[in-house]
């Protein structure tokens, strides 16, 4: 079956999903409310110079992927509803604390709002994060929603490698990959741990067989896994992650998740 991230897209399509992101984004400021981008639409806004690389590799936009805290879950009815858009009501009904789904009929754009964290494969908790950056995720969070996916799909490999390539590694999140914060994520458990370093090795791996990277793109993405891999290596572990890393992959150490968008 084929992931439904990729597939050919007209540049249209592209553009109209781009517009819609960017519209309700800024809508979402001047009213006071706290959203931010993820997922393939928050990868293009943070990559400039690199998010050509989506079209070029296949990579289609879906849906448009929203981050916020659930103190404001009350406020998104209202909202969404002044930008014509419908809420699903049974899952907001029953998920609303956590996720709520909205979906514009005339459109035809769906859009997912996650609250506090995303709870996949691995938890990735953006509790007082979303401040860090606008009008997306910080790049920590963007870079850990995707390497937390256990069974990860090519999208997931684009998106990774354009940041990469797009930006430098530090300690901060101004225009920078916080590797630091990523560290002490994977340091604190051993699960996280186990899936972003086998995930950070498939991103340098498969990237090499784009025809589409020049040899110095598959040369930055390796150097850049390589160097996020020491971060993370060298950061002093948990007595927790000490624990668990004595049982290994002898029990599970993830959630099964059948799609991560």
């Amino acid at each position: 079956m084929q992931d439904k991230g990729m597939a050919s897209q007209s540049d249209q399509q592209r553009s109209q999903f781009e517009s819609e992101a960017i519209r309700i984004s800024q809508a979402a400021e001047e009213k006071g409310l706290i959203l931010r981008l993820l997922g393939s639409l928050a990868f293009h806004v943070h990559c400039p110079r690199y998010g050509y690389l989506q079209k070029a590799l296949g990579r289609a936009y879906t849906d448009i992927d929203f981050a916020a805290y659930s103190q404001q879950a009350s406020e998104m009815t209202p909202f969404f509803s002044s930008l014509g858009y419908q809420e699903d009501r049974e899952v907001n009904l029953y998920f609303g604390a956590q996720r709520m789904i909205f979906h514009h009929p005339a459109k035809h754009f769906h859009i997912d709002i996650f609250y506090d964290k995303l709870s996949f494969c691995h938890d990735i908790s953006w509790v007082g994060r979303l401040e860090a950056d606008s009008p997306t995720l910080p790049m920590a969070e963007l870079l850990l929603e995707k390497m937390q996916i256990v069974k990860i799909n090519e999208k997931d490999i684009i998106d990774t490698a354009m940041l990469l390539l797009e930006h430098p590694l530090g300690d901060h999140d101004q225009e920078t990959l916080n590797v630091k914060l990523v560290s002490r994520c994977c340091a604190q458990d051993w699960g996280l741990w186990r899936t972003v370093t086998m995930n950070l090795r498939k991103v340098a791996q498969l990237s090499k067989g784009y025809q589409q990277l020049t040899a110095d793109q598959k040369t930055t993405i390796s150097s850049q896994v390589e160097r996020i891999l020491e971060r993370i290596q060298g950061e002093p572990k948990s007595m927790k992650w000490r624990m668990r890393a004595k049982i290994g992959d002898k029990v599970k150490w993830y959630r099964d998740v059948d799609e991560v968008g």
